[in-house]
């Protein structure tokens, strides 16, 4: 455990001077509210908020704050739309879609109790989008640096269809999203190049016309969102000790939300351990990793799967000769680009997950999704059948 992440599960300050940095952090925020309050009452427009949640320690404390800014509003002047929007990509991290599952409970019963105008939201990829489908089905090498088409069909179509949908029905949508220039570097230059229209705190979205950026923690640290984290109390009811708990066993940090191809690096990479159980774009998944060493052993067949999947991608008796367009690939040496996985590949990669499905104990795969891996099968090998009669 990071000495940073230590300090901010340890007992409240008990000296002067961290009760001093207590009390700036306590302003700081109190700052903060105030001016996610100013901007939820702004009357130069009503579009609604998304705020794109992941479950994780910026997107929390995002939710935090306009959780606590509603509360504060008076009941009458609570006529904005806010929508806590998550992304499932149905190969999530099982402790991860567990913790979300939970917060978003608590977010949508408090918010309905309290008569707040807060919708829950979780989106997923089309049914024949899917991971499974995609690379069972239609026999997708396994995602890489140079070949990640994962992150569009399972992240960004699904989160930006429902941006749409809400631009669609009012005119705009203000998507919150809880980035920070403190996270990287990449992520200072991504901000401070995107500057906000003038006299507002909006910021135009690059890839969604009628979407505006609202960062109201653009300018918090890591140490700050934790300690704001570890101070107050969830505003939904209970605190934030499962999501430090959950820190602590995987010692890593969540998968953001994406929502364009310019931020897709943040996904599986070094900067990303929170993520699909899947991911074969990382050399390894140090959160379940994590998680097993801190005692769930029940995720060890997940992880060799993972790997397993990833050693096999580059496998030539894996792979067609022929894209699913019917044509031959050549990179620009004149090497052969090989093509899907083939039917037995993609037999044996399924047989090989129901296994480890099995001795998981959890549902990894649907029964839709089975049902349009085995119509796709159907197809190629029809498809086989007359180019070998040809």
């Amino acid at each position: 455990m990071s000495p940073t992440f230590a300090a901010h599960v340890a007992a409240p300050c008990s000296v002067i001077d961290d009760c001093a940095v207590a009390r700036s952090i306590a302003d700081r925020w109190q700052d903060i509210v105030r001016g996610i309050r100013d901007e939820y009452l702004d009357h130069t427009h009503r579009f609604p908020w998304v705020i794109g949640f992941s479950g994780g320690k910026d997107s929390t404390v995002v939710a935090h704050g306009v959780f606590e800014a509603l509360l504060s509003v008076p009941p009458s002047q609570r006529t904005r739309e806010v929508h806590v929007v998550s992304n499932d990509t149905m190969v999530e991290s099982p402790v991860v879609i567990a913790h979300l599952d939970v917060v978003t409970k608590r977010i949508k019963e408090a918010a309905e109790n309290l008569d707040l105008p807060i919708t829950v939201a979780r989106t997923q990829p089309d049914p024949d989008k899917t991971f499974w489908v995609l690379l069972i089905g239609k026999g997708y090498p396994s995602p890489n640096l140079t070949m990640r088409w994962c992150t569009d069909r399972l992240k960004i179509q699904p989160t930006s269809g429902y941006i749409k949908r809400n631009i669609s029905q009012y005119g705009a949508a203000i998507v919150v999203l809880g980035v920070r220039r403190d996270e990287s570097q990449s992520r200072q230059r991504s901000i401070d190049k995107r500057m906000n229209d003038r006299g507002t705190n909006l910021t135009p979205h690059g890839d969604l016309t009628g979407a505006f950026i609202y960062r109201p923690i653009v300018d918090l640290t890591t140490d700050d969102v934790w300690e704001i984290l570890g101070s107050y109390h969830a505003p939904w009811g209970g605190n934030h000790q499962d999501l430090f708990q959950l820190y602590r066993d995987a010692e890593g940090g969540e998968c953001p939300v994406v929502l364009s191809q310019t931020e897709a690096p943040g996904c599986g990479t070094k900067s990303s351990r929170f993520g699909c159980w899947t991911c074969t774009v990382v050399e390894k998944d140090k959160s379940l990793q994590g998680f097993i060493d801190s005692g769930s052993h029940h995720f060890k067949p997940l992880v060799e799967f993972r790997d397993w999947l990833k050693s096999i991608r580059n496998n030539p008796e894996m792979r067609q000769a022929y894209r699913r367009n019917g044509r031959l690939a050549f990179d620009a040496t004149g090497k052969h680009i090989p093509g899907p996985f083939t039917v037995q590949a993609r037999k044996l990669i399924l047989d090989n997950l129901l296994r480890v499905q099995e001795e998981f104990g959890g549902q990894l795969i649907t029964e839709a999704e089975l049902d349009l891996i085995y119509q796709y099968w159907t197809t190629d090998l029809q498809n086989e059948k007359g180019l070998s009669d040809e």
